[in-house]
């Protein structure tokens, strides 16, 4: 098992993600470690004097560029960071003198990253630099750099220069032309523009330095940046704060301006770091997980809500959550499945209002939907595998290969199971939380256009006397352009199931919304009727209670995936992709995470015959980053404690511990999510009922007490469980909680 606790990651709190030493080796992988967000915007932890080759990015939430070949992408802004000290004319930098001493931590109860170096330079001076940052949960659009220079040996003259990088690219691809760029007093403002999308950027940064040390403005390569200097002697310590603020056209029509009004209204660092602090404070006490008895997985899962919770839009419902977060260029921002499956369940059940927001992006972009329906001559809504701003698909057709070869991407136009995710999540999301106005304004609409889609996807196989799906992609990406895959034909069946049973709860509740969508998406009796006979219809094999993965996969080669051990890299990666799609290898368990999503419908019996056929087939190590924390839920379900914690683990280190060796490209936004879901779920046994949520523990051996808070149709949760040693001495456990109270 890794253990991050050899490389100094880990404290006695079980809050602080800790540096010790600085390994250039590292440096991408820790820029995404140390990421800061507000749900508004994300920036990866980059140093404030900048490292050479480093992956500086600040990220906001809709702001996108049109760009070849993957169509639209995130846009990195311009870098605020920027903080330069210079110790008599010779620049601090990781690159340049010696570093005698280092630590950097990421506060998660705080929300803050900090940096404490002593520091010698090239011609023997010694310096400590505590570096404090912060990117405010109170005020989105508010950031924050303090630094304290302290002198251990020098005596002479100290100079600060900071500045907004208004030239930064994305990937090597320029996104930003600047309209203005402007300096006057101690604040200097930039006003940008999107070249092709044309979103304007507005950011404007001050420059406070203590005992009223005078700022002024100073030319750098064309580029206002302020400047201080002042003289330090050995003992001595001087603070300096940059406050940033930050607004595009998509909240306002004069960012620029308003950037400059905001920084002149805001309070002091101190002041701000307080309501930033206050704010997160009151989320850790909705959202904490308590484990003892384990620091290692304490840390991991506090790191894993702390991101989720970070990267959430607080106050727009016209965005979502990227599989990178905002922490990394990789997928281009664009929207997957991640989301409503991994990421809301966390949010439903925690933070509903926020959950809200997400859902209703995807009712935002559901006229995307339709177009990409109509485009693929079938009717109804047909989400995007991969969607933007619009709704529109924005998946790459083709990219290339390891080999330099074009490869064509099939995603787009046949993974189309995320019709059915989206529809099981805005359902879920309603029983848990009996918004019955959003699923009468939004959700409704989706669910009942979606299912449109698939009563005109399928066919008719008169041989076999059922409903066909055929050329489509599962979960599994390692086998393409396969028919009837068994998740997706499953979810289609409950996907089907649930839009009538909504059609009959909308008649009851709202008979006028009830007329309103009857016209608009044309839902006669007829129609109804025929989903109905399809959801009965639609094609499904099993073998004594296993079920194929998708027609044909029991006719593929067969291998052992140990005889591949040791490797780096994915089954895929190492055997090719024709290769691997000839073979019952998995990026990911399709029928397994068949299984979780529809966990009361199918028996255990079920569970074990197709757990002990399609586990040892998957690639858990390199495959997908999805399958992990799902594995763990399901081998607690068969009450394998062992099996379920190496798997838990996996997912849980996935970035802190770079278990897949691509943490450098940002935070696996539905790793996070599932580690959620294995704790609650799968250790914490939380079934959710249609009086609330109930648990049945199966807790690691090493997990003393698991303590954490649900909320359900606006009560209340909490859960504090104990070990299977603890109830051996008679110290009651609870198994289920009623609202407000909590049971130990």
């Amino acid at each position: 098992m890794l253990d991050i606790r050899t490389q100094q990651l880990i404290d006695s709190t079980g809050w602080n993600v800790i540096e010790t030493e600085f390994d250039l080796n590292k440096l991408h992988h820790k820029e995404t470690v140390f990421t800061l967000g507000n749900g508004y915007l994300g920036t990866r932890g980059a140093f404030e004097e900048g490292y050479p080759g480093d992956n500086a990015a600040t990220l906001i939430h809709g702001l996108y560029d049109d760009v070849p070949i993957v169509t639209t992408e995130l846009v990195n802004c311009p870098n605020w960071l920027s903080l330069i000290v210079k110790v008599a004319g010779e620049s601090f930098r990781f690159d340049s003198g010696e570093i005698l001493n280092y630590e950097r931590r990421l506060d998660l109860r705080l929300g803050l990253v900090s940096r404490d170096v002593r520091w010698r330079s090239p011609k023997g001076h010694t310096l400590e630099f505590h570096f404090q940052r912060f990117t405010s949960i109170a005020d989105q659009h508010v950031l924050a750099i303090r630094c304290q220079i302290t002198s251990i040996d020098f005596e002479g003259e100290v100079s600060v220069e900071v500045g907004l990088n208004a030239e930064q690219d994305t990937v090597g691809v320029k996104h930003w032309k600047t309209l203005k760029h402007r300096g006057v007093d101690n604040i200097i403002w930039l006003h940008s523009q999107t070249l092709q999308t044309g979103i304007q950027l507005g950011m404007a940064a001050k420059l406070v330095v203590e005992d009223a040390v005078p700022v002024c403005i100073h030319q750098a390569d064309g580029s206002p940046q302020l400047q201080t200097t002042f003289k330090i002697e050995p003992g001595r310590a001087v603070t300096i704060e940059k406050i940033v603020t930050v607004f595009t056209s998509r909240e306002t029509e004069t960012p620029a301006e308003l950037a400059l009004i905001r920084l002149v209204a805001v309070p002091g660092y101190t002041t701000l770091l307080a309501a930033h602090i206050s704010a997160w404070e009151q989320l850790w006490v909705e959202s904490d997980i308590l484990i003892e008895g384990d620091p290692q997985a304490q840390l991991s899962v506090r790191y894993n809500i702390f991101q989720m919770l970070a990267v959430t839009p607080r106050h727009d419902d016209s965005v979502s959550i990227p599989p990178k977060m905002l922490s990394g260029f990789a997928y281009r921002g664009h929207i997957f499945w991640d989301t409503e499956v991994f990421v809301l369940p966390f949010l439903t059940l925690n933070q509903p209002t926020l959950a809200r927001n997400l859902l209703t992006y995807r009712y935002k972009t559901l006229a995307g939907a339709r177009r990409k329906a109509q485009e693929a001559g079938y009717s109804g809504a047909m989400y995007a595998w991969e969607s933007a701003a619009t709704g529109d698909e924005v998946t790459p057709r083709w990219v290339t290969g390891p080999n330099g070869k074009l490869v064509r991407i099939w995603c787009g136009d046949i993974e189309v199971h995320i019709n059915t995710d989206i529809a099981y999540a805005a359902w879920h999301y309603w029983h848990h939380t009996g918004d019955d106005e959003w699923m009468h304004d939004y959700g409704a609409e989706m669910i009942l256009d979606t299912a449109v889609f698939w009563e005109s996807r399928v066919e008719w196989n008169a041989a076999r006397q059922c409903y066909d799906i055929r050329d489509v992609i599962g979960p599994d990406e390692n086998h393409d352009r396969v028919d009837n895959n068994a998740f997706t034909n499953s979810m289609v069946q409950w996907h089907l199931q649930s839009a009538l049973a909504l059609w009959n709860w909308l008649k009851q509740a709202y008979p006028e919304k009830t007329a309103q969508l009857l016209e608009q998406l044309d839902l006669v009796q007829e129609r109804l009727e025929r989903w109905a006979f399809i959801s009965n219809h639609l094609y499904i094999h099993q073998e004594s209670g296993l079920i194929e993965q998708f027609e044909g996969f029991f006719d593929l080669e067969d291998v052992n995936l140990e005889d591949y051990e040791p490797r780096t890299k994915s089954m895929q990666g190492l055997l090719g992709i024709e290769s691997t799609s000839a073979k019952q290898i998995l990026k990911q368990p399709d029928v397994l995470m068949l299984l979780y999503l529809l966990r009361d419908v199918y028996d255990r019996k079920t569970l074990q015959t197709n757990w002990d056929y399609y586990d040892s087939r998957t690639d858990h190590t390199y495959g997908s980053s999805l399958g992990p924390a799902i594995s763990a839920i399901l081998a607690c379900d068969l009450n394998q404690p062992a099996e379920a914690y190496t798997h838990f683990m996996r997912a849980a280190l996935v970035d802190l511990e770079d278990v897949r060796r691509n943490a450098a490209e940002g935070i696996h936004a539905a790793s996070a999510g599932g580690v959620w879901q294995a704790v609650v779920f799968g250790f914490g046994g939380v079934r959710m009922t249609q009086f609330g949520p109930v648990a049945c523990p199966n807790l690691p051996p090493n997990w003393t007490r698991l303590k954490f808070r649900l909320k359900w149709r606006n009560e209340s949760y909490e859960f504090d469980l104990g070990s299977a040693v603890e109830e051996e001495k008679n110290v009651p456990v609870s198994s289920s909680v009623s609202p407000s109270h909590s049971i130990i």
